[in-house]
């Protein structure tokens, strides 16, 4: 591979690795992804750690935990004038470095046709905002189609958001967000490499597969779901019952069988079949074109799906179905990585790649076990969304939400997170360790949170400049710009 490799960068919404064969699954069918795998260097232990839609986008482009970003929930996004506070996204550096870049389906930036460095856009957002008139919804105007939402298909409610898509497998959002790809490479003409990132709408709800991928999963295979401890998310879960009743999906959770977390479970590993095959016609077209071999592949989600689990559905929590997430590198070493690693270190292993130099610093490292510079191992991963905090170390993980619930779990001991240590005395230490390095990763990161509004970092007073009529306050500070 030569020192300036393609970079591709796959990422379905809300997949965790678990529904994929390369993690374990047996009962779903992903040959093409578990190839990347067998051809690569899969983590084992990846964690988003903001596991909404949003933040976790946020983190990505720039490389920045979202208390410095600000990005929190899925209402905010990145401000206006961030290049001039000496922030840049992956896609700029990387363009500045001499690649092409492009963005190919879901990105969820606001407004939804910025750029945000990305040289070139096909546009295919949310399956949940229908009235976006993206590249999506041109394509299927000109098939005579449009955009449906979940109640607009039989079984909806009743199957708590498992659907058959009305449209067929060629007019899918995930068909056309891969054909999209797959596009770009065969029509690529430039002389310098590109770097691409291929965001696919699904697995994400609703669970609207067609049916031919249904017909290949048999729900009886379906893993059951790990249990409700009501004494744990009692509050958490009723704001996911409140927050699903919204118009954007309509479903109501108070009841929530093992027969609809079956039926949900069907329809989620099918829609991980049809990307599956995506993802196969992407590779196919690197190796026509004589590319695969000088490009780095690179699979992660943004976030996981409870699914069930916990009696849940959606994200937002840091239990592992929600924050724990696939994450594969194919193009360098070959096997199985158990470091901790961030799903934003995949910002920091794409610069590596392609040389790109960060103005601003990061939080995001380059992936360990693929030989790029600043390589460093984590002993401890934190995660901030608004409504929560974490820190979690491999074993021990400690949760904080804004609901007043507080989770300890002992991943080795309890993989399904069923037995809260918070109150438990003989683990007061553990408690203690994760709080400390939590509240003081919390607070470095709110002073940076502010550099725009820096006005100084050491010493203004004795700046003769400063002591005239008139002085202009720097705005927005820029990184690399800031008084000695």
């Amino acid at each position: 591979m030569s020192a300036r490799p393609n970079l591709v960068f796959l990422m379905p919404d809300q997949l965790r690795p678990d529904f994929l064969g390369c993690y374990g699954a047996g009962f779903v069918r992903t040959p093409h992804i578990d190839q990347l795998a067998a051809e690569g260097l899969r983590y084992s232990r990846a964690y988003s750690t903001s596991p909404v839609c949003v933040p976790a986008r946020a983190q990505l482009l720039t490389g920045m935990n979202p208390i410095r970003t600000g990005v929190l929930d899925n209402g905010v996004w990145l401000r206006p004038d961030l290049a001039a506070s000496g922030i840049h996204t992956w896609p700029e550096l990387l363009a500045r470095a001499g690649y092409f870049t492009a963005g190919i389906g879901k990105m969820h930036f606001y407004p939804w046709d910025l750029r945000h460095g990305f040289q070139h856009r096909v546009i295919a957002e949310d399956k949940r905002w229908l009235y976006i008139r993206d590249d999506y919804y041109h394509f299927l105007r000109a098939h005579g189609e449009r955009k449906y939402h979940g109640i607009e298909h039989d079984g909806y409610l009743e199957n708590r958001g498992a659907i058959v898509n009305r449209l067929p497998w060629e007019l899918s959002v995930d068909h056309f967000v891969g054909q999209e790809a797959v596009r770009f490479i065969d029509t690529y003409g430039g002389e310098e490499p590109f770097a691409m990132m291929v965001g696919f709408p699904g697995p994400h709800c609703p669970y609207d597969p067609t049916q031919q991928f249904l017909d290949q999963v048999d729900p009886a295979q379906m893993p059951p779901a790990a249990p409700y401890v009501e004494a744990d998310t009692a509050i958490t879960r009723q704001r996911n019952i409140d927050g699903n009743k919204r118009w954007w999906n309509q479903v109501d959770y108070t009841v929530f069988t093992d027969a609809h977390k079956r039926k949900i479970r069907q329809h989620y590993a099918a829609s991980v079949n049809q990307i599956d095959v995506e993802i196969g016609a992407i590779r196919a077209a690197l190796e026509r074109r004589s590319l695969l071999d000088n490009t780095v592949i690179i699979f992660a989600s943004d976030h996981g799906d409870y699914l069930g689990d916990h009696n849940l559905i959606g994200k937002g929590q840091y239990y592992e179905v929600s924050c724990h997430v696939p994450m594969i590198v194919r193009g360098g070493p070959v096997g199985v990585q158990d470091a901790l690693v961030e799903l934003t270190d995949v910002t920091a292993t794409l610069l590596g790649f392609g040389g790109g130099e960060p103005v601003h610093p990061l939080d995001s490292r380059p992936l360990p076990g693929l030989g790029l510079p600043g390589e460093q191992q984590r002993d401890i991963v934190f995660g901030f969304i608004g409504g929560g905090q974490m820190a979690f170390d491999g074993r021990w993980k400690l949760a904080k939400y804004n609901t007043g619930e507080q989770h300890l779990f002992d991943l080795a001991h309890d993989p399904l997170e069923q037995h809260n240590r918070i109150a438990d005395p003989a683990v007061a230490g553990e408690l203690r360790r994760l709080d400390d390095q939590l509240t003081r990763t919390l607070m470095r990161s709110l002073q940076e949170s502010h550099h725009p509004e820096r006005v100084y970092r050491v010493d203004l007073a004795q700046d003769p400049i400063f002591g005239k009529e008139g002085w202009q306050r720097p705005w927005p500070r820029a990184y690399g710009t800031e008084y000695d």
